[in-house]
């Protein structure tokens, strides 16, 4: 295996062999070759132009949609959630958001500026790049149907703002007018209503407290809901709840949440995955699509 360069000028800031299970909520996943987390955006404007242009690159923020194999990932890992951190209200109901912000964090500052409805975004545990990459939602509320634009970078460290309609939203899935572009920030657009979306975003945790395994290690949500039902509720029909490979393990409190019980690798949580599709499908008749992105190589 070809050992990456460390683009010149950032030798004391890039680190080799970087365990993922450091950097995703999962806690597995092998090492990436290279980790980077950038200042700013002109920061990694520069790595991505010193970069070998060879070197394939991936982005992370929060790490709670990944699941990293055990080998982990080949070529640059850069984490831009304390990076791209801007946020704020350019219009009495428009916000600029840097894709590295928490979802959580823009709920909350919108609801505090009385805007709505933001509070779906409470229940994302990740951060607004992600969000952006596979239309996160929660109670009713989709990411894009509140984008009016979106800024990307591309692998050559150009900028690029794009139009919302330039892209196609579905349930959890995104398709861009380009590959090889990362979001970096996006302005979205909400609906004045004084103090109301902090009552709605308290209220909103409550239920998600008293429903998931909050605190457990886990991705949130691991397969979307099949049309006209639930993901949960096919699995716990078909006897899944506290089912367990290795450390990994459906979670008795959320069928659709697996969880990893301290010991798990990538490779129980592929497996576990892998029968509950297959004994949905067997049960049911339905065969369940993942929400969650899976990186790297297997050990």
């Amino acid at each position: 295996m070809t050992v990456p360069t460390i683009p010149l000028g950032f030798e004391e800031r890039v680190r080799r062999e970087e365990p993922m299970s450091r950097h995703t909520s999962w806690h597995v996943g092998g090492p990436a070759d290279l980790w980077f987390e950038p200042r700013d955006l002109a920061d990694l404007q520069q790595f991505l132009r010193a970069l070998d242009p060879t070197l394939p690159v991936t982005f992370v923020g929060l790490g709670s949609n990944l699941l990293v194999r055990d080998a982990g990932i080949r070529g640059a890992v850069i984490c831009v959630h304390r990076a791209l951190d801007e946020l704020e209200r350019v219009e009495a109901t428009r916000v600029r958001v840097g894709a590295g912000v928490p979802c959580a964090k823009l709920a909350r500052q919108a609801a505090r500026w009385g805007l709505v409805p933001a509070a779906f975004l409470a229940g994302s545990p990740g951060t607004v790049g992600g969000a952006l990459a596979m239309n996160a939602g929660a109670w009713g509320g989709e990411t894009w149907s509140r984008v009016l634009e979106v800024e990307t970078i591309d692998r050559s460290g150009v900028l690029h703002r794009r139009n919302a309609s330039e892209y196609r939203a579905g349930y959890r899935s995104v398709q861009a007018p380009a590959s090889g572009e990362w979001f970096v920030a996006a302005t979205l657009n909400f609906e004045s209503a004084e103090a109301r979306g902090a009552e709605s975003i308290r209220d909103l945790l409550v239920r998600r407290v008293a429903s998931q395994p909050i605190g457990a290690w886990s991705c949130g949500s691991v397969f979307t809901n099949p049309p006209g039902d639930y993901a949960a509720r096919l699995i716990e029909a078909a006897g899944l709840k506290g089912f367990r490979i290795g450390g990994a393990e459906v979670s008795v409190k959320h069928a659709n949440f697996i969880i990893n019980r301290g010991t798990a690798t990538a490779a129980d949580l592929e497996a576990l995955i892998a029968h509950v599709r297959r004994v949905v499908r067997e049960v049911h008749g339905v065969s369940l699509e993942t929400e969650v992105r899976t990186l790297g190589e297997a050990a």
